[in-house]
This record gives C-alpha cells, structure tokens and sequence, in this order.
C-alpha cells in the first residue's frame, strides 16, 4: 500500500461530498479539524477502528480506502479528446487509472520501480512559439532520435525519462492522455488512431509532462495538430519539431510547386516520417519552406490517407515494461494471474497471449 493512501482518499472522498474538515472531524467524534488535517496529509495514520469508522460515516466499501489498485484522490488526467460527454471520459478515467496505479504499486515490490527524471523544458506560456519548436529541435538531437524520430520516441520516454507509455483500447474520441502522480508520470495513447496521430498525440503529451509545474495543462483539450489555446499551441509546435526535426526534412529537399505534385510529395514524405501528411504540411509553414495561403490553399481532407496501409496492425496493448512487472508480480505471488486479468478487463487466455506478444515469458499456467 502506498504512504497516506487511507489518507488521502479520506480527503477525496471528503471534497466530493462537499464536507469541511471539521464535518469530518464530528464523524468521527474528533475533538477538532487539526486531527483529519493530520490523516489527510500523512502526518497521523487512521487506525483500524477509525477505519471501520469511516467504511460506516462516509458511506464507502472498505476496499476504496485499502486497495492499491485505485487511483482516488492522487494524480492528475490531461485527456486529448474530440466530443467525448464528460460522464463517458470519467468512467473511461477510473480504469486507466486502475492500470496506473497497478504499475506503481506493483513495479517497486519487483525492483522494477523508474527512477524519476523529471526535466523541465523551461517554457512558459509567454513564450514565443519559435521557442517550443527550438525546445523540440533540441529533444530530438539530444536523444539523438535520427532520421524518424517517431519511431524511437515511445522508447526515449520510457528508457531515458521514466515515462511509462501505454497503449491502450480507448473510446471513439479519445486519442490520448498525459498522467501526473508524485511519483510517476504516464502517457497513454489510443492505439487504434493510425500511426501518424498516435506519433503526434505521443509528442504533444510529452510537452505536457515535461512543462506539467509551471503550466499544468486542461482535464480535458481537442485533439487536434494545430488551434486550440496558447498551451496547446505551444505543445503542438514542440511536437512538431520533435517528430520533424528541420535537418531530417533537409534531405527531401524541395517541393513541388503544382498541387496535385504537392498533395502527393506531403503523403510520400509524411509516411516516412511515420506522421500525417496535415501536420506536415503545418511545420514546412512554421519554417518557412511553404507559404500560409499555399498550405491553406490545400485541404487536410485531400492529405488523409484513403486506408491504413496494407498489413498495418494497432501496436500491442499497454507496453513491454508494462506487462514485464506484470509478469514478475504474478511469479512472485504478488498479485494472482486472475486479478491481473481482471485488471486489465481479459481472460486468463487472452493475458498469456499478450504476454507472448510482448515478448515476455508468460507466469500463467493454463
């Protein structure tokens, strides 16, 4: 169980029905508010009589102050969403912040607990957009991300930053998400957007991580490769940068000057780069290598791909470091295969192939 979790979820629970700490404290039959301030912020621990207590006055099940596999009360969600209800993205955040929490119970009981690398871009919203993109020119070379920065970047976050990085079956809608916890950070994306969103979404999370402190960013934003308001401005300028660096679109050299010929160089290069062809066409403006009324001048619709290309599968569910501590908590008895399973909304059967398919010898025994 993680420090102050009773704690803190006493608080949460305490916020959402609109209690004052000195309601709490007459629950409970404290003599003042200064005794549930102490609980609340981990300086006191509740004892298992005042639990009980709290099971019966707040109205909750025992398992939503004790169990390690909720988040409640911990952690912030920053959700790229298009038209999702607000009851909808809520219920959909209630599990991947059970996966989340999982993770950081389970990966310091195995060893497997990222040190946490927290970095700071030193971008503020008053700063110019030029900034965030030098701040992405900079990411890639430091990273040394080469000529398709898309494909190594999951890794970097997760290897060099200790970013987890899941992949995850999401609603219509949501393409992604950015998590802050004290002692973890995560990015989930919706594996089923093609290839070039994913890398984008991917990207522009990355942003939100690494500016979290000093410009927290919304619940809930657009999805979407450019508008929206100056934070995400500024997080899809470094992203665009990160993913096309100016010196790997250097060596595609010019383009075209017919639209047809344009429209088909963007969609060659874009599939190179593993991005779309739209927020390509956006980041030859930002450098000046095309001009506003030309980019304008052509639709992102004619840019979309007709069909995913031949043979492309979503990539796997959650991540390799994901289901490794996965893995080695079933082994050690720390967590049974069928809770795991349960967790992750699969069979017993469906969790050993996924094992598999991440390449990690599988606990299960069917």
């Amino acid at each position: 169980m993680t420090p102050n979790l009773i704690g803190t979820r006493i608080k949460a629970l305490r916020e959402e029905r609109g209690l004052s700490q000195d309601d709490v404290a007459a629950l409970f039959g404290f003599k003042d508010r200064q005794t549930v301030s102490a609980i609340e912020t981990g300086e006191r621990r509740v004892s298992a009589e005042e639990l009980l207590v709290a099971v019966e006055k707040l109205k909750a099940p025992l398992d939503f102050f004790t169990d390690p596999f909720l988040l409640v009360g911990e952690g912030r969600f920053s959700w790229r969403q298009t038209g999702v209800g607000a009851e909808r993205l809520s219920a959909y955040e209630r599990s991947a912040g059970r996966w989340v929490a999982a993770f950081r119970a389970i990966a310091p009981q195995v060893g497997r607990a990222a040190p946490l690398l927290r970095r700071a871009l030193g971008i503020t919203r008053h700063h110019p957009f030029e900034d965030a993109m030098a701040a992405g020119e900079r990411f890639a070379a430091e990273f040394d991300l080469g000529d398709v920065p898309a494909l190594r970047l999951a890794d970097v976050m997760e290897r060099e930053l200790g970013i987890l990085v899941l992949m995850v079956d999401a609603f219509q809608g949501i393409s992604g998400a950015a998590c802050r916890l004290p002692e973890l950070d995560v990015v989930l994306i919706n594996r089923h957007e093609v290839a070039g969103r994913r890398h984008f979404d991917l990207a522009h999370e990355l942003f939100h991580i690494l500016t979290w402190d000093v410009m927290p960013p919304e619940h809930a934003e657009e999805a979407r490769e450019t508008g929206g308001n100056r934070v995400e401005q500024l997080a899809n300028s470094f992203a665009s940068a990160v993913l096309m660096p100016a010196p790997v679109l250097e060596r595609f050299g010019g383009w075209p000057e017919g639209d047809k010929a344009l429209i088909a160089r963007l969609k060659s290069v874009a599939a190179d780069l593993h991005v779309t062809a739209s927020a390509l066409k956006w980041r030859l403006v930002a450098l000046d290598r095309l001009k506003p009324a030309r980019a304008r001048a052509i639709p992102d619709s004619a840019l979309r791909m007709a069909r995913a290309p031949a043979g492309s599968v979503p990539p796997p569910l959650f991540s390799r470091s994901f289901m490794e501590v996965l893995a080695l908590a079933i082994d050690e008895g720390r967590v049974s295969a069928r809770r795991a399973a349960g967790l992750l909304d699969m069979t017993l059967d469906d969790l050993a192939d996924l094992f598999m398919t991440h390449g990690v010898k599988s606990p299960i025994e069917l």
